[in-house]
């Protein structure tokens, strides 16, 4: 991030320098004293079962330049009980450290005046994040979200690891409840957008798909009249968004109605090949969704003002992120995670990818539970059920309780009773899983972030090691699917 000053905080956020030099450099942000590198502004931020300012201390010992934290009664008074005797570390006193971070990096971004493009949808935020950022870093200065820092924490923390050098910044918006978007679009103030989509997730805090796409239009809202929006013209709910904005419109489609058109798609040995207006193009990943997710990425760059011929040729080079159907061939069992989240859409598109599997003895689709569904929950996991028998996958090994749904969902579609295993814990899942699978099969994990099913890929990765002529960890995801010789297409 670029450097500024102690007194440049304060101004910024309107708090009370406590102590310490105003004049102190300070070269870096941190919420978390074990990341907390020397000559860092630490921001002492609360939640519901800890108190920010308690942290103090530590921060002041791994050397934090600055220290945020939360004003209170007698704050001054007990600032050397809280660091340390002697210690002159600079303090700032704000009456909510978190809004403080907003504040300090909408003041960053203004002072910047840099591209920033926000990302939101229902799925596929950060593979388009990740996508559109390696494609920029070939031809710009891009300072994109790590992992899915898509939060009121996350969005301000990568405003603030821009600097002069930075030409665009990408930042990845999520939201599970009313307002979260126009806040986030309050403090990065995108000049342009993407959406990737609509479909059911965080059903419990947004209510219906229209709930969702409300929320989500608050990025088109926030768009000035002279930035762009990228919209996926297959979604159904893309001319609200189109209505919802002032900003140039930049449309995609796998469907052949926007101003980028994938055709002609294709999937062999762990690519999508398909064409581009006209241009062949090999993405090295696999399914409909994720050529959704490059149009977008690609949309956005020529909205940037870059010629698509500038940036095809990075595609070849993308690369995925762990637990995003990540493969692994292991000791006779063909692995794929996709472990990092799930919702009924991002679900149904690795089913597809599992379908279209062949020339394993066995397809099986390990599936935990979809969170945060709501009163749809049991509908969504049945529904998906029935999906995994349609679309001929082999065996379905489920676990929690909301997957007991998805249960009967297979066998109303017919599937074996003995090919439908249900467990109410991940632990015995894994107590069992030398029993679950056999060598030949390929095995796809999927499911919301708080089952933790990654933990079972570990064991399973354990469980069946590589053999020893091969070395080395996971291999590739075209190396896997070698044997793949087609998917059934789907749009999410």
């Amino acid at each position: 991030m670029s450097d500024f000053l102690v007194e440049d905080v304060a101004v910024a956020i309107g708090g009370q320098l406590l102590q310490g030099s105003p004049r102190m450099p300070l070269n870096g942000v941190s919420t978390d004293t074990r990341q907390l590198g020397k000559g860092e502004l630490f921001f002492a931020l609360s939640g519901p079962n800890y108190d920010g300012n308690q942290f103090a201390g530590a921060a002041a010992a791994a050397g934090a330049g600055c220290i945020v934290l939360r004003a209170e009664p007698g704050l001054l008074a007990s600032l050397s009980a809280m660091l340390g005797p002697g210690c002159k570390t600079a303090v700032i006193a704000h009456e909510d450290p978190k809004r403080a971070l907003g504040e300090l990096s909408s003041w960053h971004r203004r002072r910047l005046g840099l591209p920033v493009v926000g990302i939101t949808g229902s799925c596929g935020k950060t593979t388009t994040k990740n996508y559109l950022v390696q494609l920029l870093s070939n031809v710009r200065e891009v300072v994109g979200s790590p992992l899915s820092y898509n939060n009121s924490v996350g969005v301000p923390l990568t405003l603030l690891a821009a600097t002069g050098a930075s030409e665009v910044l990408v930042a990845e918006m999520g939201t599970n409840s009313p307002g979260e978007i126009a806040a986030l679009c309050q403090i990065a103030g995108p000049s342009a957008g993407i959406i990737t989509n609509i479909g059911a997730s965080h059903l419990e805090g947004l209510g219906s798909l229209e709930g969702i796409a409300f929320e989500k239009a608050e990025l088109a809202r926030s768009l000035p009249s002279r930035g762009f929006l990228v919209l996926n013209n297959d979604c159904r709910y893309s001319a609200l968004f189109r209505a919802s904005t002032k900003a140039k419109v930049i449309s995609f489609s796998i469907e052949g109605e926007g101003d980028l058109n994938a055709t002609d798609l294709k999937f062999n040995n762990g690519h999508s090949i398909f064409r581009l207006n006209e241009i062949e193009v090999t993405l090295p990943a696999l399914g409909t969704h994720n050529v959704q997710n490059l149009l977008a990425a690609l949309a956005a760059c020529v909205g940037l003002g870059i010629p698509l011929e500038s940036v095809l040729p990075g595609v070849a080079g993308i690369k995925g992120q762990s637990g995003r159907l990540e493969a692994f061939e292991l000791g006779g069992l063909h692995l794929i995670d996709d472990t990092y989240n799930a919702n009924p859409e991002s679900a149904r598109a690795a089913v597809r990818v599992l379908a279209g599997m062949h020339g394993f003895k066995s397809r099986v689709l390990v599936l935990g539970d979809m969170l945060e569904l709501g009163n749809f929950a049991a509908e969504m996991h049945h529904e998906l059920g029935r999906l995994a028998v349609e679309s001929g996958i082999d065996r379905i090994v489920l676990i929690g309780k909301l997957t007991r749904a998805a249960a009967a969902g297979a066998l109303e579609a017919g599937m074996d009773p003995k090919h439908v295993i249900h467990y109410a814990t991940l632990d015995e899942a894994q107590a069992d899983s030398k029993k679950l699978f056999r060598k030949g099969d390929v095995v796809l994990l999927k499911g919301s972030r708080g089952m933790a099913l990654e933990r079972l890929a570990k064991h399973i990765r354990t469980t069946f090691p590589l053999p020893k002529k091969s070395g080395g960890g996971g291999k590739s995801v075209e190396a896997l699917l070698a044997r793949m010789c087609g998917l059934t297409l789907g749009v999410l």
